[in-house]
């Protein structure tokens, strides 16, 4: 049994699976899941988990070189967006709503939170730890 990190195995296994430039979308749980890529569905309860536990429990773990999100969060959800403009000052980007939705098809890992709040949406973009 692991010690410490993530415990849920079907995150552990698809985090394992992850390469240099494989997408990592962390969204909530409003956002529409293409087929394609492969979800980890965590939202138990509006809300839980939350975005930022998610966020930060995958950052624990994962090498990332840049993220996408929707410009709408920043009106729309200022508390994800000041999340997301700390932990990725230089390497954040912005597309639209609509846009995201159709980066997300391109995906390797989805992971649905129960996040309750509008525009909480993160596409990763791994890199290497080398």
């Amino acid at each position: 049994m692991k010690r410490a990190g993530i415990l849920n195995r079907h995150l552990a296994g698809a985090l394992a699976e992850l390469g240099h430039g494989d997408g990592v979308l962390i969204c909530d749980a409003g956002m529409p899941i293409p087929g394609g890529p492969r979800v980890v569905d965590l939202a138990f309860r509006a809300g839980v988990p939350s975005f930022e536990e998610v966020l930060e429990g995958l950052l624990d773990e994962l090498v990332v070189e840049g993220a996408t999100a929707a410009s709408e969060v920043r009106e729309a959800n200022p508390a994800a967006s000041a999340l997301l403009t700390g932990r990725f000052p230089a390497t954040l980007t912005y597309v639209s709503h609509d846009d995201l939705k159709a980066l997300s098809a391109g995906a390797r890992l989805i992971v649905r939170t129960g996040e309750a709040r509008p525009y909480a949406n993160v596409l990763l973009h791994c890199g290497v730890f080398f």
